[in-house]
C-alpha cells in the first residue's frame, strides 16, 4: 500500500535530516510521528520513527527512572568543532592509535581486537579550527554494535581505517560493508560538492534512515612508503572500492599532517569571523560553515535571537568590498569578517 506522505510529514522529515544535535533530531522525529498520514500503508515507518524516539530519549535521558544509572558512556556523541568525523574499521586496523595520535586523547590503546567498547571523541586541531574524531568499536560479524547506526546518524563523514598489510584485509572489508548494510548505513566515495556532508538517502529512497557516509580510507602502518602505492592498487582491484584513500602510519606520523587539510578542502569548510562596530575582529576562534552559506546562517550561529531581529551586515574579506553593508541572503566565504546589525 503507497504510503502518500503529506507535504507537512516530507518537511518535518527534510529537517531530521538536516539536523545534526541529538535534541533537535528528537524533536524532528516527534514532529515525524505527528505529521505522518495513520493508515495501514505507513506502519512499518510509524513502527520505525517510534522505535528511534524510545532509542533517542533513553539516551538523552541519562539516569533511568529510580536514580539507576544507564551503564556504560554516551552512545550518542553531540557534534562539536568544524564537522563530526567517525573513524571506522575491522579489528587490529589501528584506530585507537591513530586517533590517539590525532587528538591527544587519552583512549586506550592495546594490541588486541576490541579495545574500543563505546565512542571515544577527540578533537583534532586544523590551523584555527577542530576536527571532532569519534573512535567506534571495531566492525566484525564476530562483534556486532547494535548502536551503532544511530551514532553514526550525527557524523558528517567518515574515515575508514585499513591495514593493507593484513592478509585478511579483503575479507575484512567485505564484513565492514555487510555489517553497515544490514543498519542501513552506505559508505561513498562521493563527497557532497555543497559541502553538507553526510546524506541520507531519503530524497531517493523511502527509507528516511538510510544513510550514505562520505569516506575516506585510511591505508595505516604504512610504514614501507615503497610498498602501500602497490598494495592500495590491489586493494582497489580485488574489493572495487574507490574510495580516495591516504597512506598513513600512527607510528611513524606519516600522512597525518595531510588528513586535516583533506577535510577541510571537501568538506568545504568555511571560516567567519565577527566583530562588533567600531572593534577589532574576533580572530581567535572563528564560525564554520559551510560554501554556500549565508550571513543569515552567521546569524544563526551566534544566536537565534541575532538571526530572527538581523537587519543587515557588513562584510570584509573575499565576499565583497571591504566594508560593504549587506543583506541576510549574501554568501560567506573563507575568512570573512562578518559585522551583525541588529
Amino acid at each position: 500500500m503507497p504510503a502518500n506522505l503529506s507535504p507537512e510529514y516530507k518537511a518535518a522529515e527534510a529537517a531530521f535530516r538536516s539536523a545534526r544535535d541529538p535534541r533537535e533530531r528528537l524533536d524532528k522525529l516527534r514532529e515525524m510521528l505527528r505529521t505522518i498520514p495513520k493508515h495501514k500503508g505507513t506502519d512499518h515507518l510509524q513502527a520505525d520513527i517510534k522505535h528511534r524516539i524510545k532509542e533517542l530519549s533513553e539516551e538523552l535521558e541519562g539516569p533511568r527512572k529510580g536514580g539507576a544509572a544507564r551503564s556504560g558512556p554516551a552512545l550518542v556523541i553531540r557534534p562539536e568543532g568544524a564537522a563530526q568525523i567517525a573513524l571506522i574499521g575491522p579489528p587490529n586496523s589501528g584506530k585507537s592509535s591513530l586517533h590517539a595520535r590525532l587528538t591527544g586523547s587519552n583512549a586506550h590503546v592495546a594490541p588486541y581486537p576490541f579495545t574500543t567498547q563505546y565512542p571515544e571523541p577527540g578533537m583534532m586541531p586544523h590551523e584555527d579550527i577542530y576536527f571532532e574524531l569519534v573512535d567506534l568499536p571495531a566492525i566484525s560479524p564476530e562483534h556486532q554494535v547494535p548502536w551503532l547506526a544511530g551514532t553514526l546518524q550525527t557524523a558528517d563523514a567518515c574515515l575508514l581505517v585499513m591495514d593493507l598489510g593484513e592478509p585478511s584485509c579483503v575479507e575484512q572489508v567485505q564484513a565492514v560493508h555487510a555489517a553497515l548494510r544490514e543498519k542501513r548505513v552506505t559508505l561513498t566515495e562521493h563527497w557532497n560538492p555543497a559541502g553538507t556532508g553526510s546524506e541520507t538517502a531519503g530524497e531517493h529512497d523511502e527509507d528516511p534512515f538510510a544513510l550514505r557516509l562520505p569516506t575516506l580510507m585510511l591505508a595505516n602502518k604504512a610504514d614501507a612508503a615503497a610498498a602501500i602505492e602497490a598494495e592500495l592498487d590491489a586493494f582497489r582491484e580485488l574489493t572495487g572500492v574507490r574510495y580516495p584513500a591516504l597512506a598513513v602510519s600512527a607510528t611513524t606520523g606519516r600522512g597525518l599532517g595531510e588528513i586535516g587539510p583533506w577535510l577541510f578542502l571537501h568538506l568545504c569548510i568555511v571560516r567567519v569571523y565577527t566583530k562588533a562596530p567600531g572593534k577589532p575582529p574576533d580572530k581567535d576562534r572563528p564560525f564554520t560553515l559551510r560554501r554556500g552559506q549565508t550571513v543569515e546562517d552567521v546569524a544563526r550561529l551566534v544566536h537565534k535571537d541575532v538571526a530572527r531581529s538581523l537587519r543587515y551586515a557588513r562584510v570584509w574579506g573575499k565576499s565583497g568590498f571591504d566594508g560593504q553593508h549587506v543583506g541576510r541572503d549574501h554568501m560567506v566565504v573563507d575568512g570573512d569578517v562578518i559585522e551583525l546589525h541588529t
